[in-house]
């Protein structure tokens, strides 16, 4: 099976967005480039109008550096892992995840009754039970965690094999935190990506065992 990889855009202070679940600055390097990038979502021949992504109306457009990087991880993926907090802030994003073909939602209520029947989102109660279902639907492919609270509690657990961060540069101050409610520490190795794109820079480190 494909690894276990935690990802988000952060802020140098570890944020991924303020108490308002604002991502203030943070996306817009997505849009600060010149070689245009689609999510795999949006190319997709057939199924429903298509989702806004970008939350702008417009195209993602980053650095060739981003681009070279960013592409491949998101034609990799296979399966994500969210928590209920982002999937209510999205709702889900209509059925239609960037990147992917299935979502497992870590949640204690299920599914909203008649929400988007053909989408393959699958609900759990428990970080343990989320990793197992995203694995088994992902295959040979990634398996995305999100970062934040879900995510720091799949790291405690031992499930995460790799930490990617696209690193801003901003400071918070306060907000939501990258590792969530973590209160123990984790060691990672040198990280094995470090790429500069234009005003983010793309980190990936293994988890040390």
């Amino acid at each position: 099976m494909g690894n276990v990889i935690m990802h988000n855009v952060v802020s140098v202070d570890g944020f991924i967005a303020d108490l308002n679940d604002d991502v203030g600055p943070l996306h817009e390097w997505y849009f600060s480039g010149d070689t245009p990038i689609t999510p795999p979502s949006n190319r997709r021949p057939d199924g429903p109008e298509k989702f806004d992504h970008s939350g702008a109306g417009v195209d993602f457009k980053v650095s060739s550096a981003s681009a070279e990087y960013v592409g491949p991880m998101w034609e990799g993926i296979g399966a994500s892992v969210m928590g209920r907090r982002l999937f209510d802030l999205v709702n889900g994003w209509e059925g239609q995840p960037p990147a992917g073909d299935h979502v497992v939602v870590v949640s204690h209520r299920p599914k909203p009754d008649g929400w988007h029947p053909e989408a393959s989102y699958h609900f759990v109660d428990d970080v343990t039970t989320a990793v197992a279902t995203a694995k088994e639907l992902a295959g040979d492919r990634t398996v995305i965690v999100n970062a934040g609270v879900v995510g720091g509690q799949v790291l405690a657990a031992g499930l995460v094999d790799e930490v990617a961060m696209d690193v801003v540069p901003v400071v918070f101050g306060s907000g939501r935190r990258y590792f969530g409610d973590i209160d123990r520490q984790h060691l990672l190795d040198e990280p094995h990506v470090v790429i500069q794109g234009d005003r983010v820079l793309h980190l990936r480190f293994t988890i040390r065992p």
